[in-house]
């Protein structure tokens, strides 16, 4: 089927059952933006909560809905873990994986990465290597070890990247010191489909990527976008075939460029954070000679570790320290800029925009809303416990994942 049939496919499931869709990280579209709805604006453990549940481990991944279920992983008694709820808070089944691997850094965990769903199968990922397959009844249906099959983990810091599904199977990107690569796994057997290397020779850790790359139709192509080492490339979704790169992304070849924040693709373009939150780029996909120039570069605007949002026209940016600045997509003019209030604690999580509203999640489990077409600071609730993963829409509900537990909230 061709790729332009699926994603109108997917874009008329989402909308007739908005409230059980979200396949990926950051949705079905990958930028973080909610179908339309109200959604709730104060709320906290005790107000406006219409369940919590205990994980009965810890993890910092992103939970992912599909047809009324939700998939979400964990650490657990030293075990990778994926458990599946549903939208009353009801335990359907969880399946213990392999021994976990713990994060390095204090907000992180072994489960970092956020599963990922086509309605029939779930594709989780682990920090320890491991990669699994299971029905959404879960059955598993095949498991193997990246870093067994393909050599060691050789990132500074923690795991980072999601899996994406493309028609071949599911694509997973590693960007690392030393062997960098793309490979695609049969979403059947667990087979590999294709494996190509992504590896480019940069300054000490600029080599080193987090992110996670977006699949989507570019020149009639279905195309995995990805971005890392200083570059963003895109490669065919069903060869892994280098079709186009671009670069001019660390022209002074400097050390400890490694990126966080995933590229946010809208319009034709990407908007793509790098230089640890010192610029932001408007790129062009496709090759220079058939996409053109950069379209603009913004400095001294950027982030770290959120990914931004792109929605009609405009473009959030949640910098670590709370700094949220709101810019037109066609120029990079800044429409507002203001301050989220002043904490030793950061943003890790992508921002969400809902009903209007933007979802700032900050580590210490506070979430901010925001009116996003000018700046007013609407609610600062308190979830009460640690959090770094990004929001989650329900039909006009939000599902929050903290470090130990799950909530939805709403009115």
């Amino acid at each position: 089927m061709p790729v332009r049939a699926l994603l109108a496919i997917t874009l008329v499931v989402c909308a007739s059952n908005a409230r059980a869709q979200w396949p990926q990280w950051r949705g079905p579209s990958a930028n973080v933006v909610a179908p339309s709805g109200d959604y709730p604006v104060e709320f906290s453990p005790e107000k406006n909560c219409l369940w919590q549940v205990d994980l009965g481990g810890e993890g910092a991944s992103t939970p992912i809905l599909s047809d009324g279920n939700i998939y979400v992983t964990l650490d657990q008694e030293e075990h990778d873990v994926i458990a599946s709820y549903d939208l009353q808070g009801t335990e359907r089944w969880r399946v213990t994986l392999g021994e976990a691997r713990g994060g390095k850094n204090r907000a992180a965990t072994g489960s970092n990465s956020s599963p990922v769903t086509d309605g029939k199968l779930v594709v989780c990922y682990f920090k320890s290597g491991e990669v699994a397959c299971l029905t959404t009844e879960g059955e598993k249906k095949w498991s193997l070890n990246l870093q067994d099959k393909y050599g060691a983990d050789t990132l500074w810091w923690d795991l980072g990247t999601s899996p994406v599904l493309t028609s071949a199977g599911v694509c997973i990107a590693v960007m690392q010191e030393g062997d960098s690569y793309l490979v695609t796994l049969d979403l059947e057997t667990g087979d590999e489909v294709w494996k190509v290397r992504r590896q480019y020779e940069r300054p000490s850790e600029s080599d080193q990527a987090y992110t996670t790359p977006t699949v989507l139709d570019v020149d009639g192509q279905e195309t995995i976008v990805t971005f890392g080492a200083d570059h963003l490339t895109g490669h065919s979704a069903e060869t892994g075939k280098l079709l186009w790169q671009r670069d001019g992304f660390n022209p002074q070849d400097k050390g400890m460029w490694r990126v966080i924040a995933s590229q946010t693709i809208a319009d034709g373009v990407a908007i793509i954070p790098f230089g640890r939150a010192e610029y932001l780029a408007c790129e062009p996909l496709g090759s220079e000679d058939s996409a053109g120039e950069r379209r603009w570069l913004k400095k001294g605007i950027g982030t770290d570790v959120p990914s931004p949002v792109v929605h009609d026209g405009k473009v959030y940016v949640l910098e670590d320290g709370g700094q949220l600045t709101c810019l037109a997509l066609a120029t990079g003019d800044v429409l507002w800029e203001e301050r989220l209030p002043r904490s030793r604690d950061k943003f890790y999580s992508s921002p969400l925009l809902a009903g209007g509203n933007l979802y700032c999640l900050r580590g210490d489990g506070t979430l901010f809303v925001v009116a996003a077409d000018q700046y007013e600071l609407l609610a600062e609730n308190d979830l009460g416990d640690e959090s770094v993963a990004t929001p989650v829409p329900v039909d006009g509900k939000l599902l929050v994942r903290t470090r130990g537990k799950l909530f939805l909230f709403g009115e």
